[in-house]
C-alpha cells in the first residue's frame, strides 16, 4: 500500500489533535508516515504509533524555532523524495496552509487547501471541500504531481489504530533561504483554560446581540459550562468587545465543531462563510427574522440575557 505523508503538529513532543485526525485520514488511502520536526519530536512517536503511524520521522534542529517556515519546508521537501507518497497531509492552520503552499510549488505539485473530507479514488486521493461560503460542496483532486492538502481541524473523528511506529531520522539540508527571516522575540499568549478556537469540539459565540465587553461574561460562563472555546462576530470585535484572534468569519478564523452555538447574532455572510460547516448549529435572537436561523439545526427565539443563563445554571445542574 502507497505510503502518505503526515506533517506533526506538536508542542515540545505533545502531537495536537489535528494531527490524529490527519492519521485517521491517512489510513483511507495509504499507510500513515509522520514527519516530526523541531525540540520534542522524537517524544511524539508514541502517540502517533498509537494512530496509525507505521514509521515516524524526526528531526531537530534550531532552525525550526529560530526561524519561519522554510526549514519546514526543506524539510518535508527531502520526506518526499525519501518516502515518494501518495499524497503530503498538512493540518489546515495558517502556518500548515503556507508550508503547504511553498511545498507544493517546491515540487511541482497541485494543492488542495482547506479540505473537510478525504477518501481514496482510482486516480488518487479525492477531497471534500466547502466552498463560495460553505454554500457547496465539491469532490476534487490534484492530477499533477504528488497531492498536497491541508485539512480542516474537526474534519474527522480521532481514532485509534495501534501501528509499528518505526522512528528513523530523516536528512534534512537547509537551504539558503532557510535563514532569511528570524524570529527575534516570542511572547506567550495568555492561558484562558479554553481549548483553542479552530480545534475545539463545541464553540460558543456571541455578537452584537451582546451589547458590550461586559456582556460577554455570559457567554464565557455557557461556553465554560460546556469546555467549550469562545467566539465573536464581527462586529462584537470591531466594537472592541472581544479580541480580534476570537473572530470567526471570512476575516476571522473558519471553525467547523461539532457544536456552535451562536448568541445575538444575526448571521450575516460574513460571519457564516466561517462556521457553516459545522455538525450541528444553535442560535438564539430575538429577532425572529434573522438570517442565522436559516442554517441552524435548532433555533431559539428569545432574549440572550435570559436564555444563556438559564441555559448554563440547566447544564451545570445537570453536571452536578
Amino acid at each position: 500500500m502507497a505510503e502518505v505523508l503526515v506533517y506533526v503538529d506538536h508542542v515540545d513532543g505533545a502531537v495536537r489533535k489535528p494531527t490524529l485526525e490527519l492519521l485517521t485520514l491517512a489510513r483511507r488511502i495509504g499507510e500513515p508516515v509522520a514527519v516530526a520536526l523541531g525540540a520534542g519530536a522524537a517524544d511524539t512517536a508514541a502517540a502517533l504509533a498509537e494512530h496509525g503511524a507505521v514509521k515516524v520521522l524526526t528531526h531537530e534542529a534550531t532552525e525550526y524555532t529560530d526561524y519561519l517556515v522554510v526549514p519546514k519546508v526543506d524539510a518535508l521537501t527531502a520526506a518526499v523524495e525519501a518516502v515518494s507518497p501518495a499524497a503530503v497531509l498538512v493540518p489546515s492552520s495558517a502556518e500548515g496552509k503556507e508550508i503547504a503552499a511553498r511545498l507544493a510549488l517546491r515540487i511541482g505539485s497541485g494543492i488542495i487547501t482547506d479540505a473537510v473530507d478525504l477518501e481514496a479514488g482510482d486516480e488518487g486521493p479525492v477531497a471534500t471541500q466547502s466552498v463560495f461560503a460553505a454554500s457547496f460542496s465539491t469532490r476534487t483532486r490534484v492530477i499533477k504531481g504528488t497531492p498536497v492538502i491541508t485539512v480542516k481541524p474537526n474534519s474527522a473523528a480521532v481514532e485509534a489504530a495501534p501501528a509499528s511506529g518505526e522512528v528513523s531520522e530523516l536528512a534534512v539540508s537547509f537551504g539558503a533561504l532557510a535563514t532569511g527571516t528570524k524570529v527575534t522575540a516570542r511572547t506567550p499568549r495568555e492561558a484562558t483554560g479554553r481549548p483553542e478556537l479552530t480545534e475545539a469540539a463545541i464553540v460558543v459565540s456571541g455578537g452584537r446581540g451582546v451589547n458590550g465587553a461586559e456582556n460577554f461574561a455570559l457567554i464565557e460562563a455557557l461556553a465554560d459550562s460546556l469546555g467549550a472555546a469562545v467566539g465573536a462576530s464581527r462586529a462584537a470585535v470591531d466594537a472592541g468587545w472581544y479580541p480580534h484572534t476570537n473572530q470567526v468569519g471570512q476575516t476571522g478564523k473558519s471553525v467547523s465543531p461539532q457544536l456552535y452555538i451562536a448568541s445575538g447574532i444575526s448571521g450575516a455572510i460574513q460571519h457564516r462563510a466561517g462556521m457553516q460547516t459545522s455538525k450541528t448549529i444553535v442560535a438564539i435572537n430575538k429577532d425572529a427574522e434573522a438570517p442565522i436561523f436559516d442554517l441552524v439545526d435548532y433555533g431559539i427565539v428569545g432574549d440572550l440575557f435570559d436564555v444563556v443563563p438559564a441555559l448554563t445554571e440547566e447544564i451545570n445542574t445537570r453536571k452536578g
